[in-house]
């Protein structure tokens, strides 16, 4: 019987086709305006390592401005910590694993004729690519022991280890950073957090640094922070060591607390300490401070703002349009098809077989839809891609990264497909049902 009504669709769609392309378009339309709005929204508003959300918490204190609050209309603390205050909580042997990091530019050369390029660097902490499951293709990061006193270990990425050495494994092998020799420890594979939740700074959706290096070679090589410093009070800064045992906020700090118990343990840590400070002066401001996991991290710092949500309301709100407009074609379309509808009523088909009829008639048109909604939903986030990646606007965020189809985008095609134009399709189909054969043959 299906495959009777599936003829019969295709038969309807020959007497209109001007119709049916109409109403095909229009759901294309609809459907690819949500695909690409809940496309990037999904990337945007996931949390890329959700399986450790429990046990990843950002730390932060309020040592800011005791007149002012960090930002305005709003109670949080600086999402950097100082350098003073990072030394301190990263002593305490409470969290499973624990990251100090912060972002440096250097120059780097490998062998052969390679030319020395500037390339973004994380100085970091060794904790870091087993806290954050960084991937690796070749060997891997350094011990804790290699971050004081500062080893001449580097971690490349895939990408930076093409440029480099050719992409073969170079683990072992020397390059020279900032006119210093260092020895690969380790390639990582492709690895693109989406958002970059461990250092929003950067750009929420950046790609992550092409370099990581030992802790250490911050102070010893008095390597600059390239991203976000802030400073609230005046203060002598004429040397890098001024600069460490200032109350200007830069660095960033993980803890990895793998049940409650641990958690409740590194709160009392920090609130310890900061009764300390309070009495030597600092920490002017009501105590805050937070052990914020990925979640609570994303949503505190608005990675996905009102902006987005309101465009995920508007392109539905425009699917819903194509779908009144679809609803209509439907009624016009089944209508003139009376005469045929009647001739196969007067020969016994029933309400309910002329209602399955058309219903199979919308859910082709639903399948044909989707087809060409993903298509063009396809080619519009390669034209966001190619606008944001000309106009070099990736510098101000990685957005063109967001730009591309995934499975979560095809499911939601398939879903929008049948459930709204089948949704929309139940009224004409049992419209035309509901006449009865004499208006039919008399149109004969």
């Amino acid at each position: 019987m299906l495959a009777y009504y599936m003829r019969l669709a295709l038969r309807s769609f020959g007497r209109n086709p001007g119709i049916t392309a109409l109403m095909v378009l229009a759901i294309a339309l609809g459907i690819a305006v949500c695909v690409m709005t809940l496309t990037v929204y999904h990337a945007m508003s996931g949390n890329p390592i959700w399986w450790k959300n429990d046990r990843l918490y950002a730390v932060t204190m309020d040592n800011w401005d005791p007149k002012q609050s960090y930002r305005r209309n709003s109670t949080l603390p600086p999402p950097e910590m100082t350098y003073q205050d990072t030394q301190h909580l990263f002593r305490s042997d409470i969290p499973r694993r624990k990251v100090i990091m912060y972002a440096t530019d250097g120059v780097v050369s490998g062998a052969g004729n390679v030319p020395a390029a500037h390339v973004s660097t994380r100085v970091t902490t060794a904790d870091f690519f087993a806290m954050f499951e960084a991937p690796f293709l070749y060997g891997g990061g350094w011990g804790a022991g290699a971050d004081d006193p500062a080893q001449p270990l580097i971690v490349l990425s895939r990408a930076e280890n093409q440029k480099l050495f050719g992409g073969v494994n170079s683990v072992g092998r020397t390059l020279r950073w900032n006119d210093h020799e260092f020895r690969v420890a380790g390639v990582l594979d492709d690895w693109f957090p989406r958002p970059r939740f461990f250092d929003l700074n950067g750009g929420s959706f950046g790609e992550p640094e092409k370099a990581f290096i030992p802790f250490g070679w911050g102070a010893q090589l008095e390597l600059l922070n390239d991203e976000e410093t802030d400073c609230w009070k005046p203060e002598k800064l004429d040397t890098f060591r001024d600069f460490m045992a200032s109350d200007c906020v830069w660095l960033q700090m993980w803890v990895e607390l793998p049940d409650a118990a641990s958690r409740e343990r590194m709160q009392s840590f920090m609130d310890g300490y900061w009764a300390e400070q309070h009495k030597a002066g600092r920490f002017q401001r009501p105590r805050d401070n937070r052990l914020t996991n990925v979640s609570g991290w994303l949503r505190d710092n608005r990675v996905v703002d009102n902006d987005n949500r309101v465009l995920v309301g508007l392109a539905f709100a425009f699917l819903a349009v194509c779908l009144i407009n679809t609803v209509g074609l439907l009624l016009a379309k089944f209508l003139n098809g009376a005469p045929v509808t009647g001739v196969r009523r007067a020969l016994g088909a029933s309400r309910r077989h002329i209602f399955f009829q058309h219903l199979v008639e919308v859910a082709v048109l639903s399948v044909l839809g989707a087809v060409l909604g993903l298509g063009l939903a396809a080619l519009g986030l390669a034209a966001v891609h190619h606008l944001y990646a000309s106009a070099h606007l990736y510098q101000r965020g990685g957005y063109q990264e967001l730009m591309h189809f995934d499975a979560v985008g095809v499911l939601w095609a398939v879903i929008l497909a049948l459930a709204a134009t089948l949704a929309a399709g139940l009224y004409p189909a049992w419209r035309v049902g509901r006449l009865p054969p004499a208006v039919y043959l008399k149109s004969q």
